[in-house]
């Protein structure tokens, strides 16, 4: 199936036109028309392959929107015409205890990225949602239930959004407890948004004074500067959980001494150079733990884009088209996003 998209050829050329070959359908195989396609940091971290490994040329996306163009013989729960999502993973083994828990981004076998793959039948690479198409097996698309007219703001959801979900809703949040999102950017705009409507009271985490309208806007009841240490100390031990997006390195001390006894922060955040080590004494004398998550599961990011549709909860984005990327990958480096860029991929027939 002849496929249109931009690809990085190398970590240091900028994105160009690229021309490649879907594979043609299995029995279990949706085909997707690309609509939109949001823009994630990890996008730039692969295609500039800063955190190594990256198999060029590099199609990146795993933020997809799209409308079924045909199905295979065995598929159904999707027909032609229906809008649906992918996000980070297009398969896994299915067979391991993680999968058959739903939990297929810990696959034991290691899942297939959307992108830089490598697929699990062959071993090759994947292409992802920088492209006007997507083939994608049955168990690995999403059921879109948000109105047309909202679609491009729905494409982070598959990232940014399950992100997020799957911590909140590992450790329970919601109401009568207190929850800190640090960092609001990207992943950050969408905790807040989550963690309001699950019924915590939310406290946003920034460096920056400027963005505490920004915060209170999105729904946070408060907002700290976190380079204000009165403010940080008037919160000391009051936390039920911290959801920690930055993904450069910071001192973890001064968010784990907030946490009540028990409480826990959960990093999703991956920096390129190490965060300074954490001081023990602060998680042995309250109890406290330091976690981590990675996205979530197919059927945890169905529970996650049903809510969103319910409580009419989408990304803040602001549209681009494909050609261009590069300076939108320049902006993002800079912060300069509120708070995700989503590709109109009509674009690529320009």
């Amino acid at each position: 199936m002849p496929t249109r998209a931009y690809a990085a050829q190398s970590a240091t050329t900028p994105f160009e036109p690229f021309s490649f070959e879907r594979r043609d359908p299995r029995a279990n195989d949706v085909v997707i028309a690309i609509e939109h396609c949001g823009v994630c940091h990890s996008d730039l971290h692969t295609a500039r392959s800063e955190w190594g490994g990256t198999i060029y040329p590099c199609v990146p996306g795993h933020e997809i929107v799209g409308t079924v163009t045909a199905v295979g013989g065995d598929v159904t729960k999707f027909a032609v015409g229906d809008v649906v999502g992918v996000g980070c993973m297009v398969d896994s083994c299915l067979t391991c205890p993680s999968c058959q828990e739903g939990l297929e981004q810990y696959c034991e076998k290691g899942f297939t990225g959307t992108y830089n793959g490598p697929a699990q039948e062959d071993g090759g690479n994947t292409y992802g949602g920088y492209s006007d198409q997507i083939v994608v097996r049955e168990e690995f698309v999403l059921k879109i239930r948000h109105k047309r007219e909202q679609l491009a703001a729905v494409a982070p959801l598959l990232c940014a959004g399950i992100t997020t979900w799957s911590p909140l809703r590992h450790w329970k949040v919601g109401p009568g407890q207190k929850v800190g999102i640090v960092g609001i950017g990207g992943l950050g705009h969408m905790g807040i948004k989550l963690a309001k409507a699950l019924g915590a009271h939310v406290v946003a985490f920034t460096t920056s004074p400027s963005k505490r309208d920004d915060a209170k806007a999105l729904g946070a009841d408060e907002v700290v500067v976190s380079r204000e240490r009165s403010e940080m100390k008037a919160h000391t031990g009051s936390f039920d959980f911290i959801l920690n997006t930055v993904a450069a390195p910071h001192d973890l001390d001064a968010f784990l001494a907030l946490l009540k006894r028990e409480g826990t922060m959960t990093l999703v955040g991956v920096p390129a150079e190490p965060h300074p080590s954490p001081s023990v004494g602060l998680l042995i004398f309250r109890r406290r733990s330091l976690a981590g998550s990675l996205i979530g599961g197919i059927a945890e990011t169905q529970e996650m884009l049903d809510f969103c549709a319910e409580h009419d909860i989408v990304s803040d984005i602001e549209p681009i088209r494909i050609q261009q990327i590069e300076t939108a990958y320049e902006r993002m480096l800079k912060s300069d996003v509120k708070y995700r860029f989503v590709i109109d991929m009509a674009s690529i027939k320009e």
